[in-house]
């Protein structure tokens, strides 16, 4: 695939600035998780469960994506990644409800092709509809770095793409801070080669990784991020979700001043000229483009908030249709 192949989910349409990832094997979190407003809710079947108890937390997917999902959040899953445990996460995972896997730790289009190739089969056989089941990916080694674009552009279903900082730093035996000067070229990178694989690149940039005590800091470490061109981060933790969505929304005034000036635009263009002056500042046919997109972006975000407002007026009837779906299979 390259960047001008079609993905199987419109790219631009997708919301996730904020992304909430806890341990499946602990209840209580799976049972709050709707709660939370975050846009995606991950299960995790990797680093944060034991290689004891890898089976008990498979068998819990299928009866907790309802559950998660009941909030109008979006439902992942994130599995491991030697390919024995992740066909059994796969199996464990693939039914009406899920949304996207996570893969981490990704370091060859190949990773994809074998993974996307078993949740093709289990869409078959599960009558979910092909190319339903997203793919979200974590570049978290110096490889994985250099070979980001091909990892993104790998397959249809591929829709976002983030460095793993933690990983990625302990093998290049260094530590994270909150000015993440160790990342900026990785990051970059990973940034440029999203947008040319046309998918969404996710990061934070500017806050401690792993940390929640000041979740207010989340704010403006992701206005920073969206302004650089990233569309969401991950958070272990509840406490930055509403920071995240915030600080990754397009602010009303800019809405407000891009509607402005495509308005201006377009009259001049009625006008017989492609070029207006708005606040003393040019707009031309660029210009006007860049209006669109931001103006698309601010629409998405504000059809994901109602949708997750509407689940939340009565989320056990959510919750009661997902396991339905599930348990016609």
């Amino acid at each position: 695939m390259n960047s001008t192949t079609s993905h199987y989910h419109d790219i631009k349409r997708l919301v996730r600035r904020s992304i909430l990832i806890f341990p499946i094997n602990i209840r209580r979190f799976a049972e709050k998780a709707h709660m939370r407003g975050a846009d995606c809710l991950i299960m995790d079947l990797e680093d944060s469960i034991p290689q004891s108890e890898k089976d008990d937390a498979r068998a819990l997917v299928k009866e907790y994506i309802p559950l998660v999902g009941k909030g109008g959040g979006d439902v992942a899953v994130r599995i491991n990644r030697p390919i024995k445990q992740a066909t059994k996460d796969l199996e464990s995972s693939v039914w009406p409800g899920l949304t996207c896997v996570a893969l981490p730790k990704v370091e060859s289009a190949e990773e994809i092709s074998i993974r996307t190739g078993i949740i093709t089969d289990l869409e078959k056989k599960r009558g979910i509809e092909i190319g339903t089941v997203q793919i979200a990916v974590a570049v978290e080694t110096a490889l994985g770095v250099v070979k980001a674009f091909e990892i993104a552009s790998a397959d249809p279903r591929v829709v976002t793409i983030g460095v793993g900082a933690e990983d990625l730093t302990q093998e290049m035996g260094i530590q994270t801070t909150k000015e993440g000067q160790e990342l900026w070229y990785a990051r970059s990178k990973v940034l440029m080669d999203a947008y040319a694989a046309g998918v969404q690149p996710m990061g934070l940039i500017g806050v401690e990784p792993f940390t929640w005590r000041e979740p207010e800091k989340a704010y403006d470490a992701a206005v920073n991020s969206r302004k650089l061109g990233y569309k969401g981060a991950q958070s272990i933790h509840p406490a930055p979700i509403p920071y995240l969505n915030e600080g990754f929304s397009i602010p009303p005034e800019t809405v407000e001043q891009m509607k402005k000036e495509l308005d201006a635009f377009e009259e001049g263009i009625r006008e017989g000229t492609a070029s207006v002056n708005v606040d003393g500042r040019m707009i031309d046919i660029a210009s006007a483009e860049r209006c669109k997109k931001i103006l698309k972006r601010a629409d998405s975000i504000a059809q994901k908030d109602r949708k997750k407002n509407e689940a939340m007026k009565d989320p056990d009837s959510i919750e009661e249709r997902l396991r339905a779906a599930i348990e016609k299979i």
